[in-house]
């Protein structure tokens, strides 16, 4: 099954017949025109995995392994569709990953899938461009999509939205802004902004503070005086768990920003790691996240093949391959050009819907979820289809 091809490692996976385990429906693709090769779909369809393998980062092995298992379980549930997926090595390296989308697209590969960090994808993007060439990256950097790369990673711009949209649609549209003056944090509030001039929402007022212990400190007062002086009815945090997060809930109660009067929302996961639950200062927070019977069916699906959790990110790889397979599976040569890939009614993943944009970008249907009694619980579902709420 495994032919070594130099950094490549290339497996071929063809599965007729297995409708019935699929846990995917394929979507009705709709105005495939232009932006990609053509392609036999009575052929199995080539597709090059890019993944880190082979670089000096602790961890990228096993995420490169979770892609590709990941990869195969998704093949597995395509039925009658055939992918010959090929994998290549980039050692989480630019220049590496430019040679290998060039070696993969000159060994047949009609879309790239991956790589994971942003100036690889990047790279790998510009190295085919010319040749028609799409790139599904497993980034969440917005900052490279476009053109011939879509990021299949979940965006600030995609949660702040929901979150945003949930809060105006339950009377707590007024918000403050809380958040970190390093580049993320500048991201984080860009995509809150953003949102919320996409919504009823208002915002009213903004606080931001330098990523240390004595710099949320030294915040909390003026965090404080904005809540009280704009009467606003929720702070949104770009804080992630593992950095400021823990310190602002357990100060701003303290300093009388409480969690009964103000809702704090989050840009990131709450729910990692789980002892992040056991605070006091999150009991009641919201926070947005993947449909979790879907998500939870698929680790469960994982581990009983694999004898493991998925890498966190792991699940990206069966997305693109989702996409890729419903696509082929309706028969037409075009169906992996951007238009295609674009298409408004989207795709089934291993959290639910989602659909890649036109500016590169993607869109999910997330779940809002708050805490209680250290219980993650969802208050709003995710949306089934994207003509339905919380869209």
């Amino acid at each position: 099954m495994f032919a070594v091809l130099k950094s490549t490692r290339k497996v071929t996976l063809s599965v007729l017949g297995l409708a019935t385990a699929a846990l995917l429906a394929a979507c009705e693709p709709g105005g495939i025109t232009s932006g990609g090769p053509s392609i036999n779909t009575s052929e199995p369809v080539p597709v090059a995995l890019l993944v880190p393998k082979g670089s000096a980062q602790s961890g990228d092995a096993v995420l490169a392994q979770s892609l590709e298992n990941a990869a195969r379980l998704a093949i597995g549930d395509l039925g009658n569709v055939q992918i010959d997926l090929r994998v290549y090595d980039t050692a989480g390296d630019a220049a590496t990953a430019s040679a290998v989308a060039q070696q993969a697209v000159g060994d047949g590969a009609k879309i790239i899938l991956g790589p994971v960090y942003a100036q690889a994808a990047n790279a790998a993007g510009l190295a085919v461009l010319n040749k028609n060439v799409n790139v599904l990256s497993f980034s969440n950097n917005t900052n490279i999509a476009g053109g011939n790369v879509f990021v299949l990673g979940p965006t600030f711009d995609n949660t702040a939205k929901r979150l945003t949209g949930y809060a105006a649609a339950t009377g707590k549209g007024n918000i403050v802004v809380v958040h970190s003056n390093d580049e993320a944090g500048q991201l984080g509030r860009a995509a809150i902004t953003n949102a919320i001039n996409a919504t009823s929402a208002t915002q009213s007022g903004s606080v931001a503070f330098e990523r240390s212990q004595q710099g949320v400190i030294n915040s909390i007062p003026q965090v404080k005086a904005t809540v009280d002086s704009s009467g606003a009815q929720s702070l949104f945090f770009t804080a992630t768990t593992a950095g400021a997060l823990p310190l602002f809930t357990q100060l701003l109660p303290e300093a009388g920003v409480s969690t009964v009067d103000t809702q704090y929302i989050g840009l990131t996961r709450w729910d990692i790691p789980a002892q992040t639950l056991e605070l006091p200062g999150v009991q009641g927070g919201w926070f947005a996240l993947p449909d979790p019977s879907k998500s939870q069916n698929f680790k469960a699906r994982y581990s009983a093949t694999y004898g493991g959790a998925p890498h966190p990110i792991g699940g990206l790889a069966y997305d693109g391959i989702a996409a890729i397979g419903a696509l082929v599976g309706s028969g037409n040569s075009n169906a992996l050009t951007g238009a295609a890939l674009t298409q408004s009614a989207g795709f089934q993943g291993v959290g639910g819907i989602f659909r890649l944009l036109p500016n590169g970008t993607n869109e999910r249907g997330l779940a809002v979820a708050t805490i209680q009694d250290k219980q993650v619980v969802v208050i709003d579902p995710a949306p089934q289809s994207f003509s339905g709420a919380g869209f």
